[in-house]
């Protein structure tokens, strides 16, 4: 009854402060120091400016501005101009032709990236007016880039596993390495969607692409060579046990400013657009986790983590039960929150059921993020679903319906990682370990 009460004081001051405008991250301080004022004797203000500078220092968070940084710095690139180009004569053959570029490029810049919205950006900007002048069917590309950029999310350098990893202090490499099969997995089932809706779809009837000879095709390949030299760079570095996460991001962000260069658009004002752009993004996701750190050490004391827990324990849920609540759970949770503040927010409570439940942290892991792959896409707060509407002007509603199959495709992808869970663990404990 207690636990009852805590939970509903925290929502309630939760929604709140969230209602009122207050950021995420300084909202979490408030459920945070509501709770120690009222059910411990410490002095607040100590345990607060401790808890945050420990959680904004560590060494292993330090990846996440540089691989944001990178990902800016390629934003600004003609790296999505060169994918098209490089990819477009390999993919129009496929059932599906061009649309396959939607979903390709974001695999491949998923790989750069680590943000979904960048990955959404960068290759919208090219791929979108390319499929309209070809005439394929508009929700067909709307739905198949909204869905494709949620990748950026799961394939390394995955943010929202980095923020996973500080928060459960799990490695950051193994976690990356865990998000490369299910990657790619559910980017082979978009595509199977896409070859098999191009072929029952009445409305698929887009122009017929000029043939290309096999050198000529070849030949365009050399626009994907810079790309793929810096995935093998970054993730090639982390595999091999040359560099931990934070060193294979600094690889990446010297890579990019090379590769900008190379290009001719690293100038003065891009390169301190992308430092601008690299630190607002990381200051407000460390915000966030300064403030969930304070309300997990809050919540601690409560007893109400181990309390929810111990209660969970007592319903005798099977594993296939837990996570079946924890998916609907996160679902409805990202209707309302970003990935990663849905994260941060609940892995106070869900990591001690999760662990009293035999579930491996690092398959777990995936599966939150396969999950918080859907709230990118799900109304009312469906971040990608944003990027699309001010990128194509489309009613919200329309985007929502075209992305609709991707959502069911994830769900799908669930299920296959609770029945094959060596997609995300055969990799992580069977790499060579680097260096921390």
């Amino acid at each position: 009854m207690q636990d009852a009460s805590i939970i509903i004081l925290f929502l309630f001051v939760l929604f709140t402060l969230l209602g009122t405008g207050v950021w995420v991250g300084l909202a979490l301080m408030g459920v945070a120091w509501v709770g120690m004022e009222l059910f411990t004797a410490r002095p607040v203000g100590d345990v607060m400016l401790t808890t945050v500078w420990t959680a904004s220092s560590s060494w292993t968070l330090t990846a996440l501005p540089l691989f944001i940084w990178m990902g800016e710095i390629l934003f600004r690139t003609r790296l999505s101009e060169d994918m098209f180009r490089g990819l477009a004569p390999w993919l129009a053959k496929l059932p599906g032709g061009l649309v396959h570029t939607n979903i390709v490029g974001c695999t491949v810049f998923a790989a750069v990236s680590g943000s979904s919205a960048a990955t959404l950006t960068t290759v919208g900007k090219m791929s979108i007016p390319e499929l309209r002048r070809r005439e394929y069917p508009e929700k067909m590309i709307i739905g198949t880039l909204a869905g494709a950029a949620t990748l950026g999310l799961m394939i390394p350098p995955s943010l929202t596993l980095i923020v996973y990893g500080v928060t459960i202090n799990e490695s950051i490499s193994k976690l990356f390495f865990a998000g490369i099969l299910p990657g790619l997995f559910l980017a082979t089932l978009f595509m199977a969607y896409v070859a098999v809706m191009s072929v029952v779809s009445p409305s698929w009837k887009p122009k017929t692409e000029s043939a290309m000879s096999f050198g000529e095709k070849v030949a365009n390949s050399r626009f994907l060579i810079p790309v793929f030299l810096l995935i093998s760079v970054v993730i090639g570095s982390m595999y091999l046990g040359y560099a931990t996460a934070t060193e294979a991001a600094a690889f990446g962000v010297i890579g990019g400013l090379v590769l900008a260069a190379s290009q001719g658009s690293l100038t003065w004002s891009t390169f301190v657009e992308s430092l601008m752009g690299a630190t607002r993004t990381s200051a407000m996701i460390a915000l966030i986790l300064a403030g969930a750190a304070f309300l997990s050490l809050s919540m601690g004391f409560t007893g109400l983590p181990r309390g929810l827990a111990d209660l969970i324990a007592q319903w005798e849920l099977t594993k296939f039960e837990l996570l079946m609540v924890l998916l609907v759970f996160y679902i409805v949770l990202g209707m309302f929150l970003d990935g990663i503040s849905s994260v941060v927010l609940t892995m106070a409570v869900v990591e001690p059921m999760v662990r009293q439940a035999g579930i491996d942290l690092i398959w777990f892991g995936i599966f939150i993020v396969v999950v918080v792959e859907m709230a990118q896409i799900t109304p009312p707060i469906g971040f990608n679903l944003f990027v699309l509407q001010g990128m194509t002007d489309h009613e919200m509603g329309f985007i929502a319906r075209a992305a609709f199959p991707m959502f069911l495709i994830m769900v799908v992808m669930v299920f296959v990682l609770i029945a094959v869970p060596e997609l995300a663990t055969w990799l992580p404990e069977n790499i060579r370990k680097g260096p921390g």
